[in-house]
């Protein structure tokens, strides 16, 4: 499936949709660490089995139409009006409807509305000035699963450095403003959810998380 990607434009101070096509590159190196994202993300997915699912940051729309074609009841939103005019172009070009994107952010989440089974922010939270309010608006309208993904650090800068990239910054990508280990990024996510598995597809950590069970009432 192709899609057309924003290029990595900045707005409102933040790089938004994806710099280049990782998804279609023709790179053996970046459809290697693609596939192991790809299939990380895909067997979080089928464990967590959802009735529907909704996409933070679904950038120009990859896998909200992937998704849709599997089957699955996905819609998406994201910060940027620019990502989400290409994920409506993307949409009407598999002959689905431009309504199942929506230009929102992450701070903007609320229950009825934005709730879903299974809630997906993958690529999103290292680049909040405050990751803590994001993940409190992802529990507001988390039903029943979320998938969370970041770059795993040092080793993603390291691996930018070895490819000669972003070298006046040491390897941090544009609008990467946080910076976590996989234990770091585990233990912020485990104050707000209860963590239920985790996966390191070279270079990110993911985790698959359900609502932390309210304290019974005496």
């Amino acid at each position: 499936m192709k899609v057309r990607i924003a290029g990595g434009p900045e707005e409102g101070g933040l790089v938004v949709g994806n710099a280049y096509d990782k998804y279609g590159s023709s790179n053996p190196i970046v459809r290697r660490i693609m596939a192991g994202f790809e299939s990380a993300l895909g067997e979080l997915v089928s464990r967590a089995n959802p009735a529907n699912i909704h996409e933070v940051g679904c950038g120009e729309g990859y896998w909200v139409l992937r998704w849709r074609r599997e089957g699955l009841a996905a819609r998406g939103t994201d910060v940027s009006p620019t990502a989400i005019a290409l994920a409506r172009e993307n949409a009407d070009r598999e002959d689905l409807p431009p309504t199942l994107f929506e230009t929102r952010s992450i701070y903007e989440l609320r229950p009825g509305r934005d709730a879903a089974d299974l809630l997906v922010c993958t690529e999103v939270l290292e680049h909040l000035q405050t990751p803590e309010a994001g993940l409190r608006a992802l529990q507001r309208v988390t039903e029943g699963h979320l998938i969370v993904s970041v770059p795993r650090e040092p080793l993603w800068r390291a691996l930018n450095l070895v490819r000669g990239s972003y070298l006046s910054t040491l390897g941090n990508t544009p609008g990467h403003l946080q910076h976590w280990s996989a234990r770091g990024f585990e233990r912020l996510v485990s104050d707000y959810f209860q963590v239920v598995a985790v996966r390191h597809p070279l270079p990110w950590t993911m985790l698959l998380c359900r609502p932390r069970p309210r304290p019974r009432r005496r």
